[in-house]
């Protein structure tokens, strides 16, 4: 079943699997490296009313929580990346905090996917052996999901919200749930969950994909169904968050906005650590979804679990830096990635035309995009200045005076 499912999501992509040996003799070799993953296989995050296998029993770990597959998932792709990015890591692949940053979502099971990924990135050597263990602890940064500008992109924007809300009224998202309609109304009445938009597809996508992998057996109405039936619909639901131009812009421009900056300094040398040539970003299925979305390479399905997204700056012979993405869009671990062309741009894009192409989705300043002169409303935006506060607290160089003038 696990390779079935697999095969589905891998067979939307036509285009050739990537070698890499061949782009670095071909196009130049890796100067710089984002690398953007979604967290290993877990348990369901909440059975829906009419679930079997329910029984929170059948799920010791508890809800939405990496499981031992995905340790493994996330263990032997660390593994992968170490052997492909060799040269942009320390010698051996020994770990050194210039080498790499890594930021994760302030998940459980997005924390533990990067620790199980970068376990297997930087495996001990005899010098670095403190102990019996073959493993070394590498730093990982996150923030509070409700102040995640970046990869959970969970701190308030009502701009984006006013965006979504015209969107789902509008004729063309209204004639997306009408073509859906029978399917909607058939998994409404058999799983007790409300058709109302495009949730349910994901939603129960993905729960039966968990419990299938699980081994347990699934009620009989989903025979006709699951997945075939399933996939693309929950594919939409992933588009959704960054259906429009502006929904691209404010959900999924943050991220591009990053990576492209780190590219950027790359090339100019002003990294704030000289030797970064690595940047890990451990998040979730939209996430992936978002970022893809947002530059244009979707391919409309839901990402698996430990699918991978990798954005390169290299370096051609002619001493000229270009951007190639490309994507493992499966959990095998024997999955070789596909290059993607994001539109009106070759595989190879010169760097400056990869910022051109998509600098209509960069948010120059997201905050003041969000929020506008609203932010700071006492009147019916209270809980944007209480985070607004917060955030501000919480960084380490917020003084009193500015956090007085929040406040007053």
């Amino acid at each position: 079943m696990r390779t079935t499912i697999f095969t589905l999501l891998v067979s939307a992509y036509c285009s050739e699997a990537l070698n890499f040996k061949s782009l670095d003799e071909d196009v130049g070799p890796v100067a710089y490296v984002n690398i953007l993953f979604r967290h290993g296989e877990r348990t369901i995050i909440d059975p829906y009313p009419t679930d079997p296998n329910k029984d929170p029993k059948l799920w010791p770990l508890g809800w939405g929580q990496l499981t031992k597959a995905g340790i493994h998932h996330h263990y032997v792709l660390g593994n992968w990346l170490g052997e492909r990015y060799a040269h942009l890591l320390p010698t051996n692949r020994n770990y050194n905090r210039k080498a790499l940053r890594v930021q994760s979502t302030d998940v459980d099971r997005t924390l533990m996917s990067a620790e199980s990924n970068l376990a297997g990135m930087f495996p001990m050597t005899p010098e670095e052996r403190w102990g019996d263990l073959n493993w070394q602890p590498v730093p990982i940064h996150t923030v509070p999901e409700p102040l995640d500008k970046l990869l959970a992109m969970k701190y308030p924007c009502k701009r984006y919200d006013y965006a979504l809300h015209k969107f789902e009224k509008s004729p063309e998202y209204k004639n997306i749930l009408k073509n859906l309609n029978e399917l909607g109304n058939y998994l409404q009445k058999n799983s007790g969950m409300e058709f109302t938009d495009l949730t349910i597809f994901d939603y129960l996508y993905s729960t039966l994909l968990i419990e299938k992998l699980n081994n347990y057996t699934l009620p009989e109405w989903t025979n006709s169904v699951f997945p075939e039936k399933m996939v693309v619909p929950a594919g939409l639901n992933f588009a959704k968050a960054t259906w429009t131009p502006e929904m691209k812009r404010l959900k999924g421009g943050p991220l591009v906005k990053e990576m492209l900056s780190n590219m950027q300094k790359k090339v100019k040398g002003v990294l704030s650590e000289a030797g970064q040539n690595v940047t890990v970003f451990s998040a979730h299925d939209t996430t992936v979804a978002n970022f893809l979305n947002t530059i244009g390479v979707f391919n409309m399905l839901p990402p698996p679990f430990a699918s991978l997204v990798l954005v390169e700056l290299r370096k051609t012979p002619k001493d000229e830096h270009v951007v190639m993405v490309h994507f493992k869009n499966t959990t095998d671990p024997d999955g070789v990635p596909y290059t993607l062309a994001i539109p009106g741009c070759t595989e190879a894009c010169p760097i400056a035309q990869f910022e051109t192409l998509l600098q209509p989705i960069i948010p120059l300043d997201w905050d003041s995009e969000c929020h506008q002169h609203e932010f700071f409303d006492l009147t019916d935006d209270q809980p944007y200045n209480t985070l607004a506060i917060f955030e501000r607290l919480y960084q380490e160089d917020a003084s009193l005076n500015e956090i007085t003038n929040l406040i007053s």
